[in-house]
């Protein structure tokens, strides 16, 4: 998720938590809900991170740069997302067609979504099982 990728990212550059926020000009326990995952930054504080860090939005989103897929997807995963974007009917709001750069933008949208739900699942089915064998 992409508290683990902040985390990498602080690391890489030798920084504590309070020295990262310094950066970026949040304080710690703000910066620390990212890197726990119990917050997100906003799309702004996203871009600066990625600037600070000299990166792209989309690899803290945990996408690989080429072609949005996940470097942790399965085939299974894959295919499921093929699947999903095959099925590319008429995109819609209030009766009217969205076309042009409003279209992909929601579709990347859709797109990010798509992968964090599926890394949630994962996570979640992981510790359904370890809780299983616990008792």
């Amino acid at each position: 998720m992409i508290g683990d990728i902040l985390t990498e990212l602080r690391n890489r550059r030798g920084f504590t938590q309070d020295q990262m926020a310094d950066a970026l000009g949040v304080k710690r326990p703000r910066y620390s809900s990212w890197e726990n995952d119990i917050a997100k930054p906003d799309i702004e504080m996203l871009q600066k991170i990625a600037k600070f860090h000299n990166v792209t939005p989309d690899y803290i989103l945990g996408f690989e740069s080429n072609n949005q897929v996940p470097g942790w997807a399965t085939a299974r995963d894959k295919r499921d997302f093929k699947k999903m974007l095959e099925e590319d009917g008429d995109l819609m709001f209030d009766g009217v067609p969205i076309e042009g750069d409003d279209r992909q933008r929601i579709k990347d949208v859709l797109t990010g979504l798509f992968w964090e739900a599926k890394q949630m699942n994962k996570r979640k089915k992981k510790s359904d099982s370890t809780n299983d064998t616990k008792r």
